[in-house]
């Protein structure tokens, strides 16, 4: 599949496990039928949300092979294939695009802290010439990486390749979101990497991002699809009331907490892909449990999540009749019967 453009919702699959921790495949199966159903318009296969950081590459490349045969036909798959060093970078990139991604994410490179200059000489730019069917998106989250591929060096990078024109942005940085909108120019996109800012970069007349790689649409595909698709389509309040309705949803990718220990109060901090996996596992989708060292959230964490679902649900019950009726479930007990958590949280801090 040619990839001219990147608009709407691509939604960052989780990997779904058995209790055993192995990878479950026909959960994933099941999962990337369900975006299908619901019309996004890509899939990410083994981003941080689908946990990356602790598949094997064996595992990392068998994911992408089996989310492709599912959709590789019917919408953009989107690999990771990003690390923190090169060489395997490029490996992996190789053994995907064999299998026939062309598209990439690429994570800038964490831990080792190299420069905005060496990610783009010494990084994206190898992989950018290597690969030159295959469409190369820096993945800009400097909170998780600790460095940052810089504006001025997207824009040289998208002035040189052809297939550098997009860029997955977590900075939550309005102003850098600006400078990439003015140095890479009108042709370049920018998908929003966080969903509660999806809707406010979008509709800014400086920034005019095209879209989002979502957390949230594992759940609600449809809904973040015709959200972003409102904006392109210049119906802005449409999509006003939507972002409204599913705030309290993009509000549990990471869900903070004050927990008590014997030695004073703590700030407890759920990062995705927790909050969202564990909510996956109460709505009856496969999931399944993290693996170490993410584990489980607290009860407190856990009630923010629900309580955040459960308004959007007693509001809004039409926007998840198709995850019910996908996934054979009745939304108005599982969210409500302690059954179907009591084993999904730490018995204390």
């Amino acid at each position: 599949m040619k990839i001219e453009k990147f608009e709407g919702c691509y939604t960052a699959l989780i990997t779904p496990m058995k209790d055993n921790f192995e990878i479950d495949f026909e959960g994933l199966k099941r999962l990337v039928d369900f975006q299908l159903s619901e019309g996004v318009s890509g899939v990410l296969a083994v981003g941080t949300t689908g946990e990356s950081p602790t598949l094997t590459h064996e595992e990392s490349i068998r994911v992408i092979k089996e989310v492709l045969d599912v959709a590789g036909d019917k919408c953009i798959v989107i690999a990771g294939t990003g690390s923190n060093s090169t060489d395997k970078t490029t490996k992996m990139t190789k053994e995907a695009y064999d299998l026939g991604v062309r598209c990439v994410l690429l994570v800038d490179p964490y831990y080792n802290g190299p420069s905005s200059l060496e990610i783009r000489k010494e990084y994206i730019e190898p992989v950018a010439r290597m690969f030159p069917e295959v469409q190369v998106i820096p993945y800009v989250i400097p909170g998780r990486t600790g460095t940052q591929i810089l504006p001025q060096d997207l824009a040289i990078l998208h002035s040189k390749f052809e297939n550098v024109k997009a860029v997955k942005e977590a900075t939550g940085n309005i102003e850098n979101m600006k400078l990439t909108r003015k140095f890479c120019g009108e042709d370049f996109y920018i998908l929003s990497g966080d969903d509660d800012k999806t809707y406010e970069i979008m509709i800014h007349p400086e920034i005019r991002a095209s879209g989002v790689i979502s957390v949230t649409s594992n759940i609600l595909p449809k809904a973040i699809e015709s959200l972003t698709r409102a904006v392109l389509e210049k119906r802005i309040e449409e999509a006003r009331n939507l972002n409204e309705t599913l705030k309290p949803l993009f509000s549990v990718v990471t869900v903070k907490t004050e927990e008590e220990t014997p030695y004073g109060s703590v700030l407890c901090r759920a990062r995705n892909p927790l909050p969202y996996k564990t909510l996956m596992n109460v709505l009856g989708m496969p999931s399944g449990p993290c693996r170490r060292p993410l584990g489980k959230m607290t009860k407190k964490g856990l009630e923010v999540v629900l309580s955040a679902f459960r308004t959007v649900y007693e509001r809004n019950p039409d926007l998840f009749k198709p995850l019910e009726d996908f996934f054979d479930v009745d939304l108005s007990k599982r969210l409500y019967d302690k059954r179907f958590w009591e084993d999904l949280t730490y018995d204390c801090y």
